[in-house]
């Protein structure tokens, strides 16, 4: 084994969850039709690494369920302006040992951290 290559994140309506991932920086990699009338939906962050799908096919995986996940940043306050000026909500930025984190939220209540040192 050698990295996570996806992580499926559970969403209620897969194009309004597209819209916001699209809004808050990733990049489509793939759409295409899936089982049961759902998209597989494939996205990325420009830099590339672990992708991400939007699934509303497990019937165990909730949405909203997904918390904890960390997304690094160059410029943490500087991603928390563009944001912003995009329209995303972004908690505040917690200082800790490890470094500052600010939380977005997707239309679902799937929880990202946002990590910087500065």
């Amino acid at each position: 084994m050698r990295s996570i290559e996806v992580i499926s994140i559970p969403v209620t309506d897969q194009q309004a969850a597209k819209q916001f991932y699209l809004k808050f920086g990733f990049n489509l990699m793939i759409e295409a039709p899936f089982q049961g009338g759902a998209n597989w939906i494939q996205l990325s962050l420009p830099d590339g690494g672990t992708t991400i799908t939007l699934v509303n096919w497990f019937p165990d995986l909730k949405p909203g369920s997904i918390q904890g996940f960390v997304i690094k940043c160059d410029d943490l306050d500087g991603t928390i302006k563009e944001l912003a000026a995009k329209g995303i909500d972004v908690g505040n930025a917690d200082n800790t040992p490890w470094g500052r984190f600010a939380t977005v939220k997707d239309p679902d209540g799937n929880a990202w951290s946002l990590h910087g040192s500065k």
